[in-house]
């Protein structure tokens, strides 16, 4: 399968994170993409960067090394309500917005129906294109529920290989994302492939989300990173992709 864009990559503007802009640019043009998704952590993530670093992305190329850029954030999911850490005119600005449960930030419960119910609000925010690592069995969530609304409201869901990663922090991952795919493949609910890059040399390296998907037999059609216009169609709102 090959994979045109890359969804999911982070920079040292996250703070735990060990390139530029540029570096990842020039990292996924030699590996032949066409796009690079820079999704900095947004502002509740200990270490990251300001909200000026997100209001200022407008005057960044789109274009690097070939490469054309969608610059945006990873936001945090704060609570049940599907509440996230980033105004919604400043979303409204993002070329691509993945929103995700991480530890430091969720302040909910972490009961089945809590995370479950957390995802179900935040899919519905317009300007939420993906779910980050839904696979994270920490937030643990019920896969036909989420598949199923994801579909509805044309929400990406995240094949996260950084997750799946041998001796990756978060839990049961491998088990979690082979039941999401199945799910995916049962109700025609679209995917994308994320390495959640945070060195350049991660950039379009999916060997353990290819594994997966191969052990599922799941369709390519259903996978919206394969080319860059599928993974652009696929988005709710990309407003500085218009221009």
């Amino acid at each position: 399968m090959n994979i045109e864009i890359d969804t999911h990559s982070h920079t040292l503007a996250s703070g735990h994170a060990y390139n530029t802009i540029r570096e990842m640019a020039a990292s996924a043009s030699g590996k032949g993409l066409k796009g690079l998704a820079i999704t900095d952590h947004a502002m509740r993530m200990p270490g990251t960067c300001h909200s000026y670093y997100f209001q200022n992305l407008r005057i960044v190329p789109r274009q690097m090394y070939g490469i054309e850029l969608l610059l945006g954030t990873e936001l945090n999911i704060l609570n049940e309500s599907g509440e996230v850490d980033m105004p919604q005119d400043l979303l409204a600005e993002m070329d691509i917005t993945i929103a995700s449960m991480h530890l430091p930030c969720y302040k909910g419960e972490c009961s089945k129906e809590a995370v479950t119910q957390a995802y179900l609000n935040v899919m519905e925010n317009e300007y939420v294109d993906i779910i980050g690592h839904p696979d994270d069995g920490r937030f643990p969530v019920d896969f036909e529920v989420v598949v199923r609304e994801a579909k509805r409201t044309g929400t990406l869901l995240e094949v996260n290989n950084s997750s799946l990663r041998p001796g990756s922090f978060r839990i049961n991952s491998m088990e979690n994302c082979r039941n999401m795919l199945e799910e995916c493949k049962k109700q025609g609910t679209m995917v994308v492939l994320g390495t959640d890059s945070h060195v350049d040399v991660d950039i379009a390296e999916y060997p353990y989300a290819f594994q997966v998907l191969e052990e599922v037999d799941f369709p390519e059609k259903l996978v919206a990173n394969t080319s860059l216009e599928k993974l652009k169609s696929s988005l709710k709102h990309t407003p500085l992709l218009k221009l």
